[in-house]
């Protein structure tokens, strides 16, 4: 346990003070360095884990997730809580491993939202015993696909019970550090990527208008 808790301390240094966490994270990966006992595996099970081509052209989901990182890293001065924002994006995608399947010809990762709550958490309790800080990472990944169901008006959008968990702005934040880590992005898609997180932000604050709840102001 003691093992594991270092390995704790020692990934928060790098996703708090790395300007590129990924540089860090890479080079354990390259030197087969990085731990393989669970719940890191969680991780690492990422790189053997495939994204469609046409939405991810940077690859599988660790590569994904590193890109996700070093933009989350830029970003998290925005953050109302860094450390958790941080850990949000090193793990927003840990469901992506169990719920990928290929359907019709199609790589989909259905419901890896909620199942990586589950495992976020499952992570997290080997490692610490900050309850608060535990559950406020699993909510932001829980909630960071938001933005796509909101704006397209999907039937998986659920902003009642999303606004009850987390700050919309930090899922905001969060969702746009994801969105932008892909590869091949242009500045036409920086700026439709922009566009959609206020598209998001408006959605959910004419909800809660409409239902007397509170609202965190966007900040950027």
């Amino acid at each position: 346990m003691e093992y594991k808790k270092q390995l704790f301390y020692e990934f928060n240094e790098h996703l708090m003070k790395d300007k590129n966490p990924s540089e860090y994270f890479n080079k354990l990966i390259k030197e087969d360095q990085f731990p393989k006992i669970y719940p890191f595996n969680l991780l690492s099970d990422l790189i053997d884990t495939p994204q469609s081509t046409k939405h991810h052209p940077e690859g599988n989901v660790w590569n994904h997730t590193m890109m996700v990182v070093d933009i989350a890293s830029e970003k998290k001065v925005l953050s109302e809580q860094p450390r958790v924002f941080m850990w949000a994006a090193l793990l927003h995608d840990l469901g992506k491993a169990p719920t990928t399947k290929i359907r019709k010809g199609r790589i989909t990762s259905y419901d890896h939202d909620k199942k990586g709550k589950i495992l976020s958490v499952n992570f997290l309790k080997e490692l610490t015993d900050e309850d608060e800080f535990i559950n406020k990472v699993s909510f932001l990944v829980r909630w960071h696909m938001q933005i796509l169901f909101v704006v397209k008006d999907l039937p998986f959008a659920n902003i009642g019970e999303m606004v009850k968990e987390v700050s919309v702005s930090e899922v905001a934040l969060l969702s746009l550090c994801d969105r932008l880590g892909r590869g091949n992005m242009t500045m036409d898609k920086y700026v439709e990527e922009q566009n959609n997180i206020k598209e998001f932000l408006h959605k959910c604050e004419e909800y809660v208008s409409r239902n007397n709840r509170e609202y965190v102001d966007e900040k950027y």
